[in-house]
């Protein structure tokens, strides 16, 4: 049998482009050489917000007493538990969301490896031995990335944990390095922060969330410090060595001991053993599968989705990828993603969030902006929450008032950028933001104050004027 599409890899990207050429009434064929469902639900978004949000819980009852008259504690995790609960969940989600959505649609996944050969096809070899010969008309690389480690002297002989394998843990590590301070780092520092873990964060660059504004990384730094996180940024991980059981650091020149040591420097793209040269595809620096702007690769047949292409790595991206492929190569669409407006998100508490460029891409773009930033101690949600840190920022087109770029570090600070997305991908402007109804006692309402800042002083409002 000849499939309309068949589908590498079994995850965010590869379900979108199935289930949408499914809904066309079009064959599809999914193979998948570990465990279905990929990075999201196994061991990326939904494991770890789990998890975040289970360390949210802890940290609540610590920190009740900001509110007076209120008294909590909180006991020592069982982190076996809580580990066991996580897989719990990522077992029904994935049986739910996947296997059974698979059946539901009416596609079969194939368990094995899959390289491409001259054709182009498929040779799947399963895990009980054998080869079985897959055929379509276009075929769908969505295999992902992986964690990736830096070449530091003596880690791959001391270990070291990844994003992923730190979430399979049966025990709480005493103390905790993490080696990068972007979204992954923050998270997962805090994440064990929050379950009692000693933690300590290394940058190579000189402040934490190195790709959002200054004042972001800076609110992080203080919350972080807070919390007792100790932060060191400039200087990198030269050397790592095992010694009597722990994990010893060379840190700018500085021995640095912990129980583990956990890096978090990004992702790669996954196509080993796809075996993509003899089909005519190429792959870039970062070993990313190169498309052009309809997610298609040199060779026609062949198209690619998801963090595989190398463009940003969310999984709402991911899913965009899958259902435009499927549109482009069964129905000749031509569809073409604009990523100007992509909300970011990093989920720490408090969070960090964006859309559109900080005052410094947008200076790098040729664009006159000007620039205004609340602190939340303006923001009657965060006053009456007894939790001020942090801020929202906007980026504005000078003149025009456009708005362009929106950060924000807040508590629900991804349901904040939420309505700035709408924003800025209408073109609004500063005056119009001002103006716009919004309900008082949200943090949204800070996007607004936040605009008023560029013709009034919010700090001379009463609380409830607008």
């Amino acid at each position: 049998m000849v499939f309309d599409l068949a589908v590498v890899g079994s995850g965010g990207a590869a379900f979108a482009a199935a289930i949408a050429a499914r809904r066309k009434e079009r064959s599809v064929v999914m193979v998948e050489r570990g465990t279905v469902g990929g990075t999201c639900v196994n061991t990326g978004c939904v494991p770890s917000k789990a998890l975040l949000a289970a360390a949210e819980a802890r940290h609540v009852a610590v920190e009740a007493d900001r509110f007076p008259g209120v008294r909590a504690s909180a006991e020592d995790v069982d982190f076996a538990a809580l580990i066991g609960g996580k897989r719990a969940l990522v077992e029904d989600m994935r049986a739910d969301k996947y296997v059974d959505l698979a059946k539901e649609y009416g596609w079969d996944i194939v368990q094995g490896t899959a390289r491409f050969a001259e054709g182009p096809v498929l040779q799947v070899e399963p895990a009980e031995g054998g080869t079985r010969r897959v055929e379509a008309a276009h075929y769908v690389i969505a295999t992902g990335s992986a964690p990736w480690a830096p070449p530091i002297e003596g880690l791959d002989e001391a270990g070291y944990l990844t994003s992923t394998t730190a979430m399979e843990l049966d025990r709480l590590p005493s103390s905790l390095l993490v080696v990068g301070g972007n979204y992954i780092g923050l998270e997962q520092a805090q994440l064990f922060a929050r379950l009692g873990v000693r933690v300590t964060v290394v940058e190579t660059a000189e402040r934490l969330a190195p790709n959002e504004e200054p004042e972001a990384g800076a609110a992080i730094a203080g919350v972080f410090a807070g919390e007792g996180i100790d932060v060191r940024t400039g200087v990198g991980v030269t050397a790592v060595r095992r010694e009597g059981g722990r994990v010893v650091a060379t840190v700018g020149g500085e021995e640095v001991a912990a129980d583990e040591v956990l890096v978090a420097t990004g992702r790669r793209p996954v196509t080993d053993g796809l075996e993509l040269d003899g089909v005519g595809v190429q792959t870039g620096e970062r070993g990313e599968v190169v498309v052009d702007e309809h997610l298609r690769t040199v060779n026609p047949r062949i198209w690619a989705a998801g963090d595989v292409t190398g463009h940003p790595q969310f999984v709402y991206v991911a899913g965009a990828h899958g259902s435009v492929v499927a549109d482009n190569a069964l129905d000749g669409a031509h569809r073409v993603l604009d990523y100007r407006h992509l909300p970011r998100v990093t989920f720490t508490g408090p969070a960090v969030a964006g859309v559109g460029p900080t005052e410094a891409q947008a200076a790098r773009q040729g664009l006159d902006c000007e620039c205004r930033v609340l602190p939340l101690e303006n923001v009657p949600r965060a006053i009456v929450n007894r939790d001020t840190r942090g801020f929202i920022k906007i980026v504005a087109e000078r003149g025009s008032g456009r708005v362009v770029g929106v950060t924000a570090v807040a508590e629900g600070a991804g349901d904040v950028i939420a309505a700035a997305v709408y924003a800025v991908q209408a073109g609004m402007t500063v005056d119009h933001m001002a103006e716009t109804w919004c309900p008082y006692l949200t943090m949204a309402e800070g996007l607004k104050l936040a605009a008023q800042t560029f013709a009034r002083d919010v700090a001379k409002l009463s609380c409830c004027a607008s």
